[in-house]
């Protein structure tokens, strides 16, 4: 299935998320209004609010509350991601130029700031103190693992262990808040927050390795930025890890992350990853992390909305950008 038909019992709803995003950038200051418009304009896949809107689907659907807290999701993960550009002086992203290279480091840093605020104020509009306490709790773990990674950026010493910690921060927290709120702002039981909470994690951490397999397999046009990001900035990924697991002797990862650069062994990487086992075994992983996922889903009150969670678990696996 498409996130289109997965989508479907949120379409109309998303909809108004988008036009929520696009009210976002009516300020005053016109120079604040396009730095924001031009931040929210490409929203990508919309996933993480339409986890918001599908957990708020099994009870007591509560658009006003729903959609505050699905917009605020989008608007913290946009900010992350204007914030991760300035770190690694990245120039594209989906298809176009970044924040960062139209507008230099310091408005990025200062938009990314007032992005997490205008999070805050939507996630505050729900008037729930669980989510926003949990909203707060989120953005320190994003926070920690955005430090864990600049902290250790061109170390080649790191595990695997270290790795799904980190990515657990940065990229699962938020996939699990925007199913926990949406669980909650709903009046859901408290075992099927949990059930919820648990999918999001699992689902979050599937969804990176994917896109960490995708940053060595996937072309330049299908990412909207150069295959081998993670590689040129010295981040460590699942199947960078691998390469060194295999060869521990001689490995283009460390020669890379000595010279803090280097085509050719961003390009040997690249080959070793694509000519071995790795893509297969780094899927193998995210495939159970899906059923993780869905493990519990069924405790769920059987409807149109479960369903879509488990094709948007199969949908992990396979999706190619």
């Amino acid at each position: 299935m498409e996130l289109s038909e997965i989508f479907a019992p949120v379409e109309n709803d998303l909809v108004k998320v988008k036009e929520a995003l696009h009210s976002i950038s009516k300020v005053d200051f016109s120079h604040l209004a396009e730095l924001v418009n031009y931040s929210l304009k490409n929203t990508g896949k919309m996933i993480r609010p339409a986890l918001t809107l599908l957990a708020g689907k099994f009870y007591n659907y509560n658009l006003d509350l729903l959609l505050n807290m699905a917009t605020s999701v989008e608007v913290m993960h946009t900010a992350t991601l204007v914030h991760d550009d300035a770190i690694d002086h990245s120039a594209m992203r989906r298809g176009r130029a970044t924040v960062y290279r139209l507008w230099g480091d310091e408005q990025a840093v200062l938009l990314g700031d007032y992005l997490f605020a205008e999070a805050g104020g939507l996630c505050a509009a729900t008037e729930n103190l669980r989510v926003i306490r949990q909203f707060s709790a989120t953005l320190k773990t994003i926070s920690s693992g955005e430090i864990d990674q600049a902290y250790n950026s061109f170390n080649p010493g790191q595990s695997r262990d270290k790795y799904f910690s980190r990515i657990a921060k940065k990229t699962a927290a938020l996939f699990s808040l925007s199913t926990e709120s949406g669980a909650v702002l709903s009046d859901a039981p408290e075992e099927s927050i949990q059930i919820l909470v648990d999918y999001g994690y699992n689902l979050g951490v599937a969804f990176q390795v994917v896109d960490d397999i995708l940053d060595f397999t996937s072309t330049e046009d299908e990412l909207g930025k150069p295959v081998g990001s993670d590689l040129t900035q010295g981040t460590i990924t699942l199947p960078s890890l691998m390469i060194m697991e295999k060869y521990p002797e001689d490995n283009p990862i460390v020669k890379l992350f000595a010279n803090k650069g280097g085509q050719a062994e961003i390009d040997m990487a690249i080959e070793i990853v694509k000519n071995s086992t790795i893509i297969d075994e780094c899927y193998e992983i995210a495939e159970d992390y899906c059923q993780k996922a869905c493990r519990d889903i069924k405790k769920l009150p059987d409807c149109e909305t479960r369903t879509c969670l488990e094709e948007l678990a199969h949908y992990m696996t396979i999706r190619k950008k």
